[in-house]
């Protein structure tokens, strides 16, 4: 068995076969900070945090109360509209209400229409099969 030395690290593998990356061809998203955000104290750590982090998920599902979802959904806006995430590299996700719950088609009709061009991810929580997200699907296009 051949060893590859150092040197010949990023030289292909085989005749006729691509060069390994030597960058990486994704942004790496190792650290997720959930924030509630209906909380006004934890939406203004979010600036700071988001230098810190790779994503801010705003999470708008189980973790907040069934009277705060709306102020959560607000707070979630509010926090796309504010925070400039471009600038430090930090992804915006958005963790919403399940796709039978009362809140999901306003969760995501003002998060796409309001928050579209700073939302990276859109999160489904409790998937029950390859329907459910060819809908969510067919309800963002």
């Amino acid at each position: 068995m051949s060893q590859k030395t150092p040197r010949q690290f990023f030289k292909p593998l085989a005749i006729g076969a691509p060069e390994p990356f030597r960058d990486l061809p994704v942004r790496l998203e190792r650290m997720i900070h959930f924030v509630p955000p209906h909380l006004e104290k934890v939406r203004a750590k979010v600036p700071e945090v988001a230098a810190k982090v790779d994503v801010v998920l705003a999470n708008l599902e189980d973790a907040i109360p069934s009277d705060a979802k709306e102020a959560a959904r607000a707070g979630a806006l509010e926090i796309a509209r504010t925070v400039d995430f471009k600038s430090t590299g930090t992804g915006f996700w958005s963790r919403v209400n399940c796709l039978n719950s009362p809140w999901f088609l306003d969760d995501v009709t003002e998060l796409v229409t309001k928050a579209g061009d700073v939302l990276d991810v859109i999160m489904l929580p409790k998937v029950e099969g390859p329907w459910d997200i060819h809908y969510a699907d067919q309800f963002v296009a």
